[in-house]
């Protein structure tokens, strides 16, 4: 079978999952393709053939590739099939983790107080793998000192940074300002040894100090006595 068979038998497998595939007697075409139940090439014969075929065994004739010529069909328990799908879905969504964005908010005129209480909640947010977006509201006068805001989302952002990464920095929406942060702290760049330059000069060996020359000289006279 060349590769657009292939494609399409692909193609047909979702639509198998998608419980869109003709089977058994619901596929009229005068001659198909079969595929054993272990993927083995059967060969091109009349459906109602392959139908028989199906019941003899105990399964069913599943269109798999209803675009090629001849369509393409393949033997199976089709009720078993969609069970294990099923079940492989369940389990992708029971180790799915749902990453929420939480939202907290603050004024220009929070004290300091207030705003640990809330950069501790948000750390425990990341923690458990969620975002968490803060809100600088402004109102009234407040909006001519925006830059308070400004300051404040970033000593906040500066304080998370060993668990979280900046995916927002500070921006207006409306009349406030937002600051958006993931988990995970940011990786540190690692620090490459510089290569040895070739033909570097070697640094000379030490050398003995000379002796004294009254010890030379005392040395010489004991030597001839």
């Amino acid at each position: 079978m060349g590769y657009s068979i292939y494609t399409s038998i692909s193609q047909g497998e979702t639509a198998i999952r998608d419980q869109k595939a003709r089977i058994n007697r619901r596929i009229r075409v005068p001659q198909i393709r079969l595929i054993g139940e272990e993927g083995e090439q059967l060969g091109i014969m009349p459906t109602f053939q392959a139908q028989e075929l199906a019941e003899e065994q105990g399964l069913d004739l599943v269109e798999v590739a209803p675009n090629a010529e001849p369509p393409v069909c393949k033997l199976m328990n089709y009720g078993k099939f969609q069970y294990d799908q099923q079940k492989k879905e369940r389990e992708a969504r029971k180790n799915q983790k749902i990453v929420e964005v939480k939202e907290v908010r603050l004024s220009p005129n929070s004290d300091e107080h207030y705003i640990e209480v809330r950069t501790t909640q948000a750390r425990q947010f990341l923690k458990e793998g969620d975002k968490v977006k803060f809100v600088v509201r402004f109102r009234g006068r407040q909006l001519a000192h925006t830059d308070i805001g400004m300051k404040m989302l970033l000593d906040i952002a500066e304080s998370l940074r060993d668990v979280a990464t900046i995916e927002q920095r500070p921006l207006p929406e409306g009349k406030s300002y937002t600051l958006l942060i993931a988990p995970g702290a940011p990786k540190s760049p690692k620090r490459e040894r510089p290569a040895p330059v070739a033909n570097a000069p070697q640094a000379p060996a030490p050398q003995a100090a000379p002796l004294p020359v009254d010890a030379v000289a005392g040395e010489s006279a004991q030597t001839e006595g």
